[in-house]
């Protein structure tokens, strides 16, 4: 049995959630990010008490069929930006749509339904953030970092980076977060 658990982002996450099933009586063969695989005998009781337990960190078990698919949306995005060396050969909702094996006007209208916004939001949103990391970790150039996240030029992602934080991205690499009081949205 599959269980599919929201705001899962980490390795801790994982952990946790490992934590709480277990303590719920439940036998956990596999965990990535934002699913649990169980085998055995698996009640409701159980499953409430895990969700109930899993709250108290933020992490929302999901029954609902849009949200599940939101969530495993997210992963393959996040996935494919975060941790993925392999440039993509197709655009996102070629991949989106095969790798789910679903039609993407499908995908885009629940993902949007549940969301409040797009599935180009939430990967420009993403984009944006690692751009952000491998700035802060100065190891890439500019351009390196435009090659790595498959923008079409440096223009491209300066303008949407700029678009994004209201910085250019050699401002925000130059910009002093220690002196900085509101810095929410950049």
């Amino acid at each position: 049995m599959n269980l599919f658990i929201k705001n899962m982002v980490s390795s801790r996450c994982k952990i946790i959630v490992e934590f709480e099933l277990r303590r719920a009586g439940l036998k956990c063969t596999a965990i990535d990010q934002g699913r649990a695989i169980i085998t055995g005998d698996v009640g409701l009781a159980q499953i409430q008490q895990a969700g109930i337990a899993l709250l108290k960190y933020g992490l929302v078990l999901m029954d609902n069929k849009k949200n599940i698919l939101v969530e495993k949306i997210k992963q393959v995005v996040t996935d494919l930006i975060f941790h993925s060396e392999i440039p993509l050969k197709t655009n996102f909702s070629d991949y989106l749509s095969n790798k789910l094996n679903l039609d993407y006007t499908y995908l885009a209208n629940t993902f949007s339904d549940v969301q409040g916004t797009t599935i180009e939001q939430f990967i420009i949103m993403n984009k944006i953030q690692l751009v952000k990391q491998l700035l802060w970790q100065d190891e890439l150039t500019l351009t390196e970092i435009s090659w790595k996240l498959h923008y079409s030029s440096v223009a491209h992602l300066s303008a949407q980076f700029k678009k994004v934080t209201g910085l250019t991205p050699s401002q925000f690499k130059h910009f002093d977060f220690q002196n900085q009081s509101s810095f929410a949205n950049v």
